[in-house]
């Protein structure tokens, strides 16, 4: 397959790739500004395609808009894929995110017909995150740089570990997950109560120690022998994102635990927790675009991971 033709399929995986992280932040926003039942039927909204976009519809029915424009980029991605006569690891993966996303969708309106039980919300925020890993990594296996060839200083001696890195990766998913936990529980119809579930925050504290001494161990090899190009720009952004969002979990429990004494969420309070939700998504992707790269170095039989189409 060309090069143009190449170059067009990781465009177009960049295009959903963004529009994923985007309905990540839109899916944020839903939560921080308590608007999770602003609309309460699905999947109409009021009855209608196109309800009044004011308050809190504005935010549950324009996630809504979003995720339906992700969902229709897949279908056209799988299409794409087809047609490209793309690498069948490519194509089975294609198909994949185009179930998941359906799934997505339906828990989505679980979620509001339920009036948001917890279990569903966070299963609903939880496979968000996996769309945006299924397809940050097709973006990564249309990439220039898949398969990796001059990514390590020496052949098969890569300074970060597989194991370890793999270990990063799932630390930062659980993590998610148990923020998701941490925003759903503890709401009446949507907005936060007087309540945090305790368990959830020490799981979530202890999940933040356990990530910054991951991010650690995997980067400090790294600056120790002075590596260049890629590897180091991976893992300095990690190791800047993991500050960043570490700053921005103390700003976020401080508005949880003030939240109690506010009639609404303030837009300052919404951008922060938001931002901690978008800066945890962007620190799983890097994660996981380094463990792909680091366990395809270690491969030797061709074929396991999809080739460049």
């Amino acid at each position: 397959m060309g090069k143009r033709v190449n170059r067009l399929l990781h465009s177009f995986c960049i295009v959903l790739a963004t529009c994923t992280f985007i309905l990540i932040v839109a899916g944020g926003l839903v939560t921080s500004n308590d608007a999770g039942l602003s609309v309460p039927d699905w999947p109409l909204s009021y009855g209608q395609w196109m309800p009044e976009m004011v308050g809190g519809v504005f935010y549950e029915h324009g996630h809504r808009m979003i995720a339906a424009v992700v969902g229709i980029l897949t279908l056209m991605l799988n299409v794409l894929l087809l047609l490209l006569k793309a690498d069948r690891s490519l194509r089975q993966l294609g198909l994949v995110c185009m179930i998941v996303v359906l799934v997505q969708g339906l828990l989505g309106g679980v979620t509001v017909l339920l009036e948001l039980p917890v279990i569903v919300s966070v299963l609903h925020a939880s496979l968000a995150q996996v769309f945006f890993c299924l397809v940050v990594s097709l973006a990564l296996f249309t990439s220039r740089i898949w398969p990796p060839k001059a990514l390590w200083e020496k052949p098969n001696q890569a300074h970060i570990k597989y194991p370890i890195a793999r270990l990063l990766t799932l630390a930062l998913f659980v993590q998610l997950i148990l923020g998701a936990l941490l925003r759903h529980s503890g709401t009446i119809d949507g907005v936060k109560a007087m309540k945090i579930d305790i368990l959830a925050l020490l799981g979530h504290f202890l999940g933040a120690l356990v990530v910054i001494i991951l991010t650690v161990v995997v980067v400090f090899p790294v600056f120790k022998k002075n590596s260049k190009g890629l590897l180091l720009q991976i893992c300095g952004a990690l190791l800047g994102l993991v500050f960043v969002q570490t700053s921005l979990g103390v700003v976020a429990l401080l508005i949880r635990l003030n939240a109690f004494n506010r009639i609404q969420p303030m837009p300052t309070d919404v951008a922060m927790t938001t931002s901690h939700l978008a800066v945890g998504a962007i620190m799983l992707a890097i994660s996981l675009i380094l463990t792909l790269l680091c366990r395809s170095s270690q491969i030797k039989k061709p074929g396991i991971y999809p080739r460049q189409v």
